[in-house]
Order: structure tokens, then sequence, then C-alpha cells
């Protein structure tokens, strides 16, 4: 074949992708006891913010309360840190020294 032969030829070629996507980690805001915010408060934060219901709010506000820490809710980084600073945020600006982490699960 010639020089010009080989220019004109096509290749058939054929790729296939293969693409595996990981589930996105996920973290645990942990609301922290403390001796100065009212038990309500922590209720009233949890079904305002993380969406329990009130009997959920009480079994975790109780947690907290006994246990010295009690997990709000599990939610991928991004929210998880947002929820954890809307926490903070309606805590000090009610005077409450509420606390809370983000924790990986």
């Amino acid at each position: 074949m010639t020089e010009q032969g080989n220019a004109n030829a096509t290749a058939n070629i054929q790729t296939t992708t293969s693409t595996e996507l990981d589930e996105p980690s996920k973290y645990n805001v942990i609301l922290l006891n403390d001796d100065y915010t009212p038990m309500d408060f922590v209720t009233e934060v949890l079904m305002d913010i993380f969406r329990k219901t009130k009997e959920q709010a009480e079994a975790v506000m109780l947690k907290i309360h006994e246990e010295g820490k009690g997990v709000a809710g599990t939610y991928v980084f991004e929210i998880a840190e947002q929820k954890a600073i809307e926490t903070t945020a309606k805590a000090r600006s009610q005077g409450h020294p509420l606390n809370c982490t983000v924790e990986k699960e």
C-alpha cells in the first residue's frame, strides 16, 4: 500500500468507560451537654434544625443530658457543617452556650 492509501484508511476503535461512584461519607452532628442550656431549648433545636418529631427530640435531648452527648443527625459533610453552624448561631443568639461537633460516622 502507498502512503496515500494509509492516509485514507480509517480505524474502527471502540472504547468503553467504566465509572464507579462511591457514596459520599456521612458525618454525625453531635450536641454536647452543658449545665446552662435549658432542655426545652435543646428539644426546640432538634425539632427546628434537625426536623425531629417531639418524641424523637426529647429522646435525643435525654441522651445528651444523661450521657453527655448525642447524635442530632447524620448527613453528608456540607449539610452536617451547615446544621452545626445554624445550631451554634441559634444558641448564641438566645444566650446559650450549647456546643456541637461534626464527626465522621
